[in-house]
């Protein structure tokens, strides 16, 4: 009887996830008056019904972007998931290239800057809590990074680290903040990356990494070990990865795959077996169109946000019945 339920379940969400689609919720996000967003790199859902977003305000990509000094402008926002309007601002005068945010179960907000070449862990109001790597210095060892790229937070309060645009590695660290082991090397064969650009995790521990310049997804054991790929033109180019609560993973395609639009820059969502579920969105500005989706976060009441890096925005969207 238990796995008839099971199995009844199984086919019970199969069936509601055929009969849906995405949509993209209209002007939803509120800022305030003659103010914008700069590249936004990072979006995480909170634990309050909250949305974060790490953005590089009037910074854009630079190879050295220290000669510049940190950015003056608050870089990390605290936005209402329901009505869109900015809750909190912090960060000023802290960040170099911002790149990625977590927020775990315990409402920590978890960044990672590529200029910096650092992996730091706030609380809500803006207070450091603790850090890794070393400012602006770069390396591949235990204790530096050389542009790390994401990071994804167990419940247990250990963490992974994609490490990132130069060493082309996944870090591992336990709940104490202490260096547990790494995996990969620069390559296109199982294990190895090209650019790990995002990471998340399972309920059962298993590891998904978007390796962006491979064009794949690779899943691996919760100690490294390489289990399959994914590398499927649904895909395009991964940029960024997140499991919701409906057991799905989402993804943000960058848009560099195939290399002309429109056909490029859409989220894609998959099964855990690696089985498209559904695709949204294209490339160009308007309403759920993308230039580069960058990161994509999904909510407890399972709202999705898909932060666009120079389109310069965050969308909302959710699942909706086909009429």
């Amino acid at each position: 009887m238990q796995r008839f339920l099971c199995a009844l379940s199984v086919y019970f969400f199969a069936s509601v996830v055929s009969a849906a689609e995405l949509e993209v919720i209209h002007g939803w996000l509120q800022l305030p008056e003659g103010e914008i967003l700069g590249q936004v790199s990072g979006v995480s859902a909170g634990v309050h019904g909250d949305v974060w977003v790490f953005h590089r305000a009037s910074r854009v990509w630079s190879p050295n972007p220290a000669k510049a000094g940190p950015i003056p402008d608050a870089t990390v926002w605290r936005i209402d998931g329901a009505t869109g309007r900015v809750l909190a601002r912090w960060g000023a005068g802290t960040f170099l290239l911002p790149h990625g945010l977590f927020v775990d179960s315990r409402g920590h907000v978890w960044l990672t800057d590529v200029g910096r070449h650092q992996v730091f862990e706030y609380a809500e109001d803006g207070t450091l809590l603790r850090s890794w790597g070393v400012n602006k210095i770069g390396g591949n060892d235990s204790s530096h990074f050389n542009k790390p790229t994401d990071v994804a937070v167990l419940s247990d309060g250990s963490f992974y680290v994609s490490d990132g645009y130069v060493n082309s590695r996944v870090a591992k660290f336990s709940a104490d903040g202490k260096y547990q082991f790494e995996w990969g090397r620069k390559g296109v064969g199982p294990g190895e990356f090209n650019t790990p650009h995002g990471i998340t995790v399972d309920t059962a521990g298993r590891v998904y990494v978007a390796d962006r310049e491979n064009d794949r997804i690779q899943v691996f054991t919760s100690e490294g070990k390489f289990i399959t790929q994914w590398k499927n033109p649904a895909l395009g180019r991964p940029y960024g990865v997140r499991i919701g609560r409906d057991g799905l993973l989402y993804v943000a395609d960058g848009g560099e795959q195939p290399k002309s639009p429109p056909e490029r820059s859409k989220i894609t969502v998959l099964n855990l077996q690696g089985e498209v579920v559904a695709t949204f969105g294209r490339w160009g500005n308007y309403d759920g169109q993308f230039a580069v989706a960058h990161g994509v976060a999904v909510a407890p009441d399972g709202s999705i946000y898909v932060c666009d890096i120079f389109g310069q925005r965050v969308q909302k969207l959710r699942w909706a019945a086909k009429r």
